[in-house]
């Protein structure tokens, strides 16, 4: 006879069933700049409304419910006010994770994850089922809106992962550095930033390399660096010491990520090294961000999060040993290999 559930784990699954209401909320103050306009004092539900072009009804119960959660506070009646959780949906503040809720609640993620019943029953990614298109990466060479977000997104997340990657390991044997797929060019900036005798180069889709390049010659780097435009489906630029990619396999299924390793490789001198910087999926049920991570993977993009020995098997059917794995002080974890 089944026995009666616990009340604390059934208050516990709600929470997680209902997760999505509250994502959804976030990506609407996120969307809407709510904590730029209480950045300088609270404000009344009507003006914030007013500011936002929203009905202001609906708009207080959307807050309503992100107070409960910690973020904003509504400190008097339908007045609202910043908390330091709402901090982190602020623009352009150090470690601002506002452009990342954007990118998670527009509709090419959040209708690709609704659709995951149908990645599970086919293995079709929930993107190009929903969309039509093969990856979101085809979309935004068409879709300049959807291309800005996309990278905005990603380089909302980077810069406390670069200053990790940066402090792990050592560049400084390295005189050319080839950044592959290294988007908006934070990750390449901070690493010749911090190797003085480095020449950094930026690898990546057009729009992404002419983003990168005005990036780099604005904060002093143009001289010792530059961005090239390409597409690694096909080839990635010869000469480098060091070749680095971040969070660029996990974008792809098994035989996409070979092609790019095999392409690096077939540019790498005998010397040359590469560094994947990677989040890397723990073995057992230990929680980890990787494992949710994965299923965004499955959904949108149709990659995948691996654990040490499938990267290990991957790199080693492209022509690479995989030499040593370094955690840093967040998520991504470097792993270093060489050629076979």
């Amino acid at each position: 006879m089944p026995q009666p559930l616990n009340r604390d784990g059934s208050a516990t699954m709600l929470q997680l069933i209902t997760g999505f209401w509250l994502s959804q909320a976030i990506f609407v103050a996120a969307k809407l700049g709510l904590a730029d306009l209480l950045v300088d004092g609270p404000q009344d539900i009507a003006e914030l409304a007013r500011r936002t072009a929203t009905n202001e009804h609906a708009l207080y119960r959307v807050l309503r419910a992100l107070a409960s959660a910690g973020m904003f506070a509504e400190h008097a009646p339908r007045r609202f006010r910043m908390t330091p959780l709402a901090e982190f949906l602020q623009s352009g503040s150090a470690g601002s994770l506002r452009a990342y809720a954007i990118m998670s609640g527009e509709q090419w993620v959040w209708r690709s994850v609704g659709a995951m019943l149908h990645c599970v029953q086919t293995g079709q990614s929930g993107f190009e089922h929903v969309f039509g298109e093969r990856s979101p990466f085809e979309l935004q060479r068409t879709n300049p809106e959807a291309a800005h977000i996309g990278l905005e997104a990603l380089t909302s997340r980077s810069a406390s992962e670069n200053d990790a990657v940066v402090s792990a390991y050592n560049f400084a044997g390295a005189k050319t550095i080839i950044d592959v797929a290294g988007g908006e060019g934070t990750l390449v900036a901070a690493i010749v930033a911090a190797t003085p005798a480095a020449h950094g180069v930026l690898f990546d889709l057009p729009h992404a390399a002419e983003r990168a390049r005005k990036h780099l010659e604005g904060i002093g780097l143009g001289s010792r660096s530059e961005a090239l435009a390409g597409d690694f489906f096909r080839s990635v630029p010869p000469g480098g010491d060091l070749y680095v990619m971040k969070k660029v396999l996990h974008d792809w299924n098994d035989e996409r990520a070979l092609t790019i390793l095999q392409n690096c490789r077939a540019v790498m001198p005998a010397h040359g090294r590469l560094l994947l910087i990677e989040l890397i999926v723990p073995t057992g049920n230990e929680p980890s961000f990787a494992k949710m991570l994965d299923l965004l993977m499955l959904t949108y993009l149709g990659g995948r999060e691996r654990t040490e020995e499938e990267y290990r098997s991957l790199l080693q059917s492209s022509g690479f040993r995989l030499q040593r794995v370094i955690p840093t002080g967040s998520p991504v974890s470097l792993m270093e290999a060489v050629p076979i």
